[in-house]
């Protein structure tokens, strides 16, 4: 689909998704490409957050459908990147997803504070 909308989404736009935030009821419909540093981080934050391994075991298994393979080009990129907001509290994952963004020529969708006022960020927070 030509005009489909695409969205990296980081961590947190997982978990807000999981816990059916209404803010994010729209970015049901749209493709969604994330990968599996996103999910490992997704998946520690709800075993924290309290959620049993049975209660996210189906959207565990739902996210792997949206991980996409990793560009080697892409880390030297992101590390540049999180040396370059050095002051901000940014984690290897969502830096390397940034990026990852940015190369995809898509929107990096997060709610996380520390992103709101970079290029190509939607930002959406609860």
């Amino acid at each position: 689909m030509e005009n489909e909308l695409v969205f990296f989404f980081d961590s947190y736009a997982l978990i807000e998704i999981y816990e059916k935030n209404f803010n994010y009821k729209k970015y049901s419909k749209v493709k969604v490409i994330t990968t599996y540093f996103q999910v490992y981080e997704t998946y520690y934050s709800l075993i924290r957050n309290g959620y049993s391994d049975e209660e996210i075991k189906s959207f565990f298994d739902f996210l792997q459908n949206f991980c996409i393979d990793l560009n080697f080009c892409w880390i030297p990129k992101s590390v540049e990147f999180r040396r370059k907001y050095n002051k901000r509290d940014l984690s290897y994952a969502d830096c390397l997803g940034y990026i990852i963004a940015k190369e995809l020529g898509i929107k990096f969708l997060t709610g996380d504070k520390e992103f709101e006022s970079l290029l190509n960020v939607e930002f959406v927070r609860k």
